[in-house]
């Protein structure tokens, strides 16, 4: 069914209904769910999407991995997300090159160019000016990109202070950022909210949906027990990132309590 919309999320059970109830249906601002993609060929990505686009919103081609596809490669794959309704984007560290190197005016309209239908502006390794930061974000949204941005650091010794976070999430959606990222990276430990056993900072956590709507953030999310809480926390409609490609169909019955872990929820309700 390539290019298709599946709009009955149940058709092989049509007689059941998913305990966890609420969950949004596509095209959706909520209940947002972002692929991390590492280097899926074409066929993969098919293969995937095939079998569950209607879970997926984004794919990002983690860190600078788009300058690495032969271009005939990287059409196909953008061509096909765009196909079933997901939008595609190159990672931040691939802006911040293009920053160091006094380059983003031509990645922007490469990437616009390409057929990406997002874009990530991000200073997780390089040191950023708030002013420059924000003016890339209103022009990349300007250009009629879905702008993401990202809050955080890569190095956990530089975490930034919940008092900053929220600061930075705040001035990025004036900006023009139609959602923030919580820097998670692809291990989900000793980053951002996380500890080193990657428990989630439930202190942190209250203190920002404190002052930020929590529909504004997509949480990194990668492991299981993250997702999880996030579920319990939110609802069935949070909007989770970092997802690694082959967890995406668990992720959706963990939001539908179609899983122990959210049935359990369920039944105690």
């Amino acid at each position: 069914m390539k290019g298709g919309r599946r709009k009955n999320y149940n058709s092989s059970f049509p007689f059941l209904q998913a305990p966890l109830k609420g969950r949004l249906p596509k095209p959706r601002e909520n209940g947002l769910t972002m692929i991390l993609d590492k280097g899926m060929s074409p066929a993969e990505c098919a293969g995937m999407l095939a079998l569950s686009h209607p879970y997926i919103d984004f794919i990002k081609l983690g860190f600078g991995t788009s300058a690495l596809y032969h271009s005939e490669l990287l059409a196909e794959k953008i061509s096909l997300c765009r196909q079933y309704g997901v939008r595609i984007y190159p990672g931040g560290t691939f802006f911040e090159i293009a920053c160091t190197q006094g380059k983003f005016y031509r990645y922007l309209g490469t990437v616009k160019n390409l057929g990406f239908t997002a874009i990530e502006i991000s200073d997780g390794t390089i040191v950023l000016p708030s002013a420059l930061r924000h003016r890339f974000i209103t022009k990349a949204a300007e250009a009629g990109l879905y702008v993401i941005s990202e809050v955080g650091k890569k190095k956990a010794e530089e975490r930034l202070s919940v008092k900053a976070v929220i600061s930075a999430i705040k001035a990025d959606l004036k900006a023009g950022a139609r959602k923030v990222i919580l820097e998670g990276r692809e291990s989900g430990k000793n980053i951002g909210l996380y500890n080193a056993e990657g428990e989630i900072n439930e202190t942190d956590l209250e203190a920002i949906v404190a002052e930020i709507d929590p529909d504004c953030i997509i949480w990194e999310a990668p492991l299981k027990k993250q997702q999880e809480r996030l579920i319990m926390r939110f609802g069935p409609n949070v909007n989770l990132g970092n997802i690694p490609p082959g967890e995406v169909m668990a992720l959706e019955a963990l939001r539908q309590g179609l899983r122990s872990d959210t049935f359990r929820y369920f039944l105690s309700r």
